[in-house]
């Protein structure tokens, strides 16, 4: 009966140890570093980037309509926060056995194709964006850093109309890190992400 007990109360454990995981980073938190493999071939860390204030990270990818829908978007936030202290970290989570065009071979083609000015990283053995809580294709987290942190500031989507960015009313992305360059907290911190599920095997 002992043994029984202790069984369920592991399983509970577990349980409650992976919903807390699944949950990722709330605003707030400090996000952990990685060490990915780039298109280029090198890894690349938030480390790297010594004179960044913060970090746009998206989790994005090559085959859904979402995420290629936001490609300029994503490019023209780079090219406009980059100089500022803010540059795009794009990490592709999907596993290439569920979904066999977010390959790293498809993912170096895309980025030459698109001519990406960001980093494109793959999340090998899915690894990372569990840890962010990301839960789509796009999902973004931007963070400000802050000593040797790097803390959540915003979590959700690029705008509100992947549609046409033209038609976008509230754009959010943009004014948090407008917010956090003019030394203020983004007045909108976390909103739905809207995009395609993350692929595993």
């Amino acid at each position: 009966m002992n043994a029984r007990i202790k069984l369920l109360a592991l399983l509970v454990a577990l349980a409650t140890s992976s919903a807390l995981m699944a949950q990722g980073y709330a605003v707030g938190d400090a996000a952990t570093d990685f060490s990915l493999k780039n298109v280029d071939g090198k890894k690349v860390s938030l480390a790297d980037y010594k004179q960044a204030k913060g970090f746009i990270v998206v989790f994005t990818c090559n085959h859904c309509p979402y995420a290629v829908a936001y490609e300029d978007r994503i490019i023209a936030l780079d090219k406009k926060y980059k100089p500022l202290g803010y540059p795009v970290i794009a990490i592709n989570p999907n596993d290439p056995a569920a979904q066999p065009k977010d390959s790293y071979e498809a993912m170096q083609a895309r980025a030459k194709e698109k001519a990406f000015t960001f980093p494109y990283l793959f999340d090998d053995g899915q690894t990372i964006y569990p840890q962010y809580g990301a839960e789509k294709t796009p999902h973004v987290f931007v963070l400000k850093k802050t000593g040797n942190k790097q803390v959540v500031k915003y979590i959700g989507a690029i705008d509100n109309n992947y549609r046409n960015a033209t038609e976008a009313t509230e754009h959010y992305v943009a004014d948090a890190v407008d917010a956090l360059l003019a030394g203020k907290e983004p007045v909108v911190s976390k909103t739905v992400a809207i995009g395609c599920s993350i692929k595993v095997k």
